[in-house]
């Protein structure tokens, strides 16, 4: 995340309680994972139409609440009903009755807690914990950090940037993705023939 080993005195002395506080705040959001965002309202009795950003958008019918992340606080919601439309989910909430109590969070991230997340198999994480991976070669050379990951149906491919360079395309495959260690935020990765 600092582009390499920084003890914290050092951070504190040179960049003061800021970097503290930004570091408290990562910790604090990485206890949340993000399952979805508010794209609009859906009609005028305060449902919303949310773009799920969870792999299976049906685990809304199973969620008795969500957090909202207005920015300054996360607010508890109560899910009281789930409808689905085209890719994406419709909410209602207990006490957003209409319209105009429910608009002013489009756009905004709805979240859960960490441990209220579908189980992971083998070999999967959640995206929130490779998000400022660094990613290094299979010949120990740092490729960059992994700033984002498309999902594309087939394959997610994780995109990498470099220091000073255009971004590179890395397809989660298992010849290209050799080991991810989420506890030491790094990825090994072999590059095929024809991605740089």
């Amino acid at each position: 995340m600092w582009g390499g080993e920084v003890s914290l005195p050092f951070l504190v002395s040179a960049y003061g309680n800021r970097i503290c506080s930004m570091m408290k705040e990562r910790e604090k959001m990485e206890q949340f994972l993000r399952v979805g965002v508010i794209s609009s309202t859906h009609g005028v009795r305060g449902e919303v139409k949310v773009f799920p950003t969870t792999d299976d958008p049906e685990r809304f019918k199973v969620l008795k609440k969500v957090l909202l992340d207005t920015g300054k606080e996360h607010r508890e919601l109560e899910i009281t009903g789930v409808k689905f439309f085209k890719n994406q989910v419709i909410l209602k909430f207990k006490g957003y009755d209409n319209i105009n109590d429910i608009e002013i969070y489009k756009g905004m991230d709805l979240l859960i807690p960490r441990e209220d997340a579908v189980p992971l198999e083998e070999n999967e994480n959640y995206i929130a914990d490779l998000i400022d991976m660094t990613v290094v070669t299979d010949d120990g050379k740092t490729l960059g950090i992994l700033v984002d990951v498309l999902q594309t149906g087939a394959n997610d491919v994780y995109v990498v940037e470099p220091p000073g360079k255009k971004e590179i395309l890395l397809p989660d495959i298992r010849d290209c993705i050799l080991d991810v260690n989420v506890e030491e935020k790094n990825m090994r990765v072999h590059i095929l023939e024809g991605l740089l």
